[in-house]
């Protein structure tokens, strides 16, 4: 097997871990009385995905969503950020955020190709 074979498996694997599996691990430990409640609101911020429809092709393995999708856009980032702010939608601007950082992660697999 390849270097790239292998990163090309790597990375799907890696990207939907963070997107499904760590939201878990930090509704558990943040959020522990409610942490089905919280991971599900985590899970629930993969809604912003939905401007993925908006470009052509709908998904690029080599495109970098940060800074190229609406709801993935610098400001947008910016926005999540003051979320965070406020107690009632904290847990929102969580699971974007890490949503941006798990996508941003994506953006550096680049390098090794």
């Amino acid at each position: 097997m390849t270097t790239s074979n292998l990163l090309s498996i790597l990375q799907p694997v890696t990207h939907y871990s963070l997107h499904l599996l760590f939201p878990g691990l930090i509704a558990w430990i943040f959020f522990r009385r409610e942490w089905k409640k919280a991971w599900l609101l985590l899970i629930a911020t993969m809604l912003v995905d939905l401007d993925h429809l908006l470009a052509d092709p709908v998904f690029d393995p080599g495109r970098c969503s940060i800074g190229f999708h609406p709801l993935h856009s610098y400001y947008a980032i910016g926005v999540y950020f003051l979320l965070a702010f406020f107690p009632k939608a904290r847990i929102i601007a969580i699971g974007l955020l890490f949503h941006m950082v798990t996508d941003f992660q994506d953006c550096m697999w680049t390098v090794f190709y």
